[in-house]
């Protein structure tokens, strides 16, 4: 399928691993003009920048003006932005709710939420000055589900979700389109790092990081298809939904998670 992506000029929050890299990636092979924020290199994102039209650029979007300077930097070498991802988002597991203090909830919801409320204020501008645009917020199940061990992420992605909506209302009459995906687990270095939460659920269902996530995530998380989302499902999702062939769809939360969640 042609998803007339060629030569679209899409950012990307976060694309230097995991979910995020996918997402450049999948861009990268539809012909589209790559430009990804993060705030270090990965070899996984130098391997893309040979193979497709991508730039690095380094930036902490944590910080006031990290947004400004990415799209900025993006509208300065190709003239437009077309496409922003905002994948970027960030937690630790938890003991549970009084274990996280201020510092850390304000972390979390300034990578998690205030990069996205900043990267799209800054690309709003250049999507509608090319009179039609998308924006593909990366949001998660976890929005929905009351998961103590990630309470503050859980409610940064809400936010996240709520803003999705709200961007969609304001900006579909005006031929910018936004919508959102939500995950569930997914096969990334947010599970698998050291210390991770394949590490995590190690330790308390007994055996290895990898037969927790092959294993015991499925089975204790309800998933129906017996196994965790991979990164190129996500990204194949991503790069539909800003492609012109999903041209009336706006304001919707797509969930990828093998069934987990069984009801909305």
């Amino acid at each position: 399928m042609d998803l007339r992506l060629k030569d679209k000029v899409a950012v990307v929050t976060g694309g230097s691993k995991g979910i995020g890299l996918a997402v450049a990636e999948a861009f990268g092979r539809e012909g589209a003009r790559v430009v990804v924020g993060s705030r270090t290199g990965t070899p996984g994102l130098a391997a893309l920048r040979e193979r497709y039209d991508t730039v690095f650029v380094p930036v902490d979007l944590a910080a006031a003006d990290g947004a400004d300077r990415l799209i900025g930097a993006a509208a300065d070498r190709h003239g437009r932005v077309d496409v922003l991802v905002n994948n970027l988002g960030v937690t630790s597991p938890r003991s549970g709710f009084l274990d996280i203090d201020d510092d850390a909830w304000e972390r979390v919801f300034g990578l998690t939420f205030f990069s996205a409320v900043r990267a799209s204020r800054a690309a709003l501008p250049h999507l509608l000055a090319g009179g039609a645009g998308a924006i593909v917020n990366i949001t998660s199940v976890n929005a929905r589900l009351p998961f103590p061990m990630v309470v503050d992420y859980s409610a940064a992605k809400a936010a996240l979700s709520n803003l999705t909506k709200a961007l969609s209302e304001e900006f579909a009459p005006r031929g910018v389109r936004v919508n959102a995906i939500a995950p569930g687990p997914v096969r990334t270095p947010f599970w698998t790092d050291p210390g991770g939460f394949a590490d995590a659920v190690a330790s308390e269902a007994g055996g290895t990081a990898e037969a927790a996530l092959d294993e015991v995530v499925p089975r204790t998380m309800g998933i129906s298809t017996g196994r965790i989302t991979e990164p190129g499902e996500v990204a194949d999702l991503a790069v539909f939904l800003a492609s012109p062939n999903a041209g009336n769809i706006t304001g919707a939360e797509f969930i990828i998670d093998g069934g987990q969640i069984k009801t909305l």
